[in-house]
């Protein structure tokens, strides 16, 4: 399909850019910076290996619902907590540098006065500093932690690349990793952010940046999909609950030397991601909003619809953004 800046006519076409500079805008007028907005040395945001409030809370954490994990002594529950915050926080790291190198690909093929290429470079800016944030606090934890799993990590700087080529596909896999991160972040917030204040001020940070780079992606497909012809359609309702499962596999669940270094039963991980009940019902959650969005879309259809139940994470829609999933509450 050749690329266009804009596949709209007249209001539509100017609703679209209007959206795209309230966003440009917005990164412009309420931006932040690691260095600037986190007081990294105050006394408060010190951090303790100790701090209790390293426990995965059962209510968000699907390891933490497991009574294997209850059982284990509280000395025990705090460093295998303290390991999995920190690799997840460095998985956002990794994942962000992937949107990254996607992006710039994607908007050096943009014909000038695109409004997307500049709110696409306020975008990587931001992700630039979340890197830079994500790394720090992962120094200031002290636990050498891996990231990504090692596949992803080895295939991290082509799925990049390959996404400036296959555009749709790119946000939809952006959705498919800003989704679940966001879910959970939110949910800390709600849950009464019982983490150590270095990590929830880093995830207030976050949240309030990734709303703008999730309204991006939604109204980027919003515009583009329809004006796709009907194969190409097909092929991203297809890959939209795949990129949804497997991101989520990725970036939720932990890799294998978690399992290793505290020699958690096979069982336990399966059960926490996502073979039992609590663990289901956490993986639905994340994608409410993503159902909605693929309705919207005209990409659920009776097959669609299938793939998304046989993965897994079908559900009820989102009645708005960000709906709490009271079902896994």
């Amino acid at each position: 399909m050749a690329l266009t800046t804009m596949s709209g006519t007249g209001s539509a076409a100017r609703d679209y850019a209007d959206v795209l500079h309230t966003l440009s805008e917005g990164s412009v007028e309420r931006r932040f910076d690691p260095y600037l907005d986190i007081a990294w040395d105050a006394p408060e945001f010190a951090v303790d290996p100790h701090d209790v409030r390293w426990v995965l809370a059962p209510e968000i954490d699907p390891l933490g619902a497991t009574r294997w994990y209850r059982e284990l002594p509280l000395e025990r529950q705090i460093e295998i907590g303290k390991w999995r915050i920190a690799n997840a926080i460095k998985v956002g790291a990794a994942f962000e540098s992937v949107l990254i190198r996607g992006m710039m690909q994607y908007i050096m093929k943009l014909p000038n006065g695109s409004p997307e290429f500049r709110y696409c470079l306020h975008e990587m800016t931001e992700e630039c500093n979340h890197i830079q944030m994500f790394q720090e606090l992962v120094n200031r934890i002290g636990v050498d932690v891996p990231g990504m799993r090692p596949v992803f990590r080895a295939l991290s700087p082509f799925i990049g690349v390959a996404g400036g080529y296959a555009w749709a596909i790119l946000f939809i896999g952006i959705l498919g990793g800003e989704e679940p991160i966001d879910h959970y972040q939110k949910a800390v917030i709600r849950n009464g952010a019982q983490l150590p204040p270095a990590v929830v001020r880093c995830m207030e940070i976050h949240i309030a940046e990734e709303a703008r780079h999730i309204s991006f992606a939604n109204e980027f497909l919003k515009e583009h999909i329809p004006a796709m012809n009907f194969v190409y359609r097909q092929v991203c309702g297809i890959a939209f609950p795949l990129a949804m499962r497997w991101l989520a596999g990725e970036i939720m669940a932990p890799p294998p030397e978690f399992a290793r270094r505290f020699d958690i039963p096979r069982e336990v991980i399966k059960e926490a991601f996502w073979r039992s009940p609590q663990g289901a019902k956490t993986l639905s959650g994340y994608f409410g909003d993503m159902r909605s969005l693929a309705d919207e879309l005209g990409l659920m259809n009776p097959v669609t619809r299938r793939l998304w139940k046989a993965l897994r994470i079908d559900g009820d829609r989102s009645r708005y953004r960000s709906e709490p999933d009271r079902r896994a509450a």
